[in-house]
């Protein structure tokens, strides 16, 4: 079975099929941005892009993905060539957001998707849509101004 991780193409053996895709992305191809956090798909810290739509890793076997593209934190800045970080990720450092860290790779994957799809989000939209994911560091306001920072710049460029 094949898909794309971070745009590079990847040949999943039969026997990971039923491996749960951030267990691969952390412990096969050592992408560790990716965060466990819950495991039941509640705090957001395994967020990753499954065909551009933000996807929770720790709920997703490797056999439901055949032919997806897969893009992970690490792969973020990648989709934007000639930028070092995404426009997200630049906002994220601007705005001061991350404390202890832990989080971050999905909040910022989450509000990447969101800009995706939805360049000039409200902030009831904004907050809706990363309601999802939980920072124990109470960082929320910060998030809110990082999210409405990108979006000013174009976020998902």
């Amino acid at each position: 079975m094949k898909l794309s991780i971070n745009g590079k193409p990847h040949e999943v053996a039969p026997e990971h099929r039923e491996v749960r895709l951030l267990s691969y992305l952390r412990d096969h191809l050592g992408l560790t941005g990716t965060k466990y956090g819950c495991g039941i798909a509640q705090c957001g810290a395994c967020t990753v892009h499954v065909d551009g739509k933000a996807r929770r890793a720790c709920q997703i076997d490797l056999g439901d993905l055949k032919g997806a593209a897969v893009t992970t934190i690490e792969g973020l800045a990648g989709a934007h060539p000639g930028s070092a970080l995404h426009p997200v990720q630049q906002a994220w450092l601007e705005e001061r957001v991350a404390q202890c860290g832990y989080c971050q790779a999905g909040q910022i994957m989450s509000a990447a998707a969101l800009l995706a799809r939805n360049r000039r989000p409200s902030e009831a939209t904004i907050r809706k849509s990363m309601a999802g994911n939980l920072c124990r560091c109470g960082t929320y306001g910060r998030i809110l101004k990082a999210v409405q920072r990108a979006a000013r710049k174009g976020g998902s460029k």
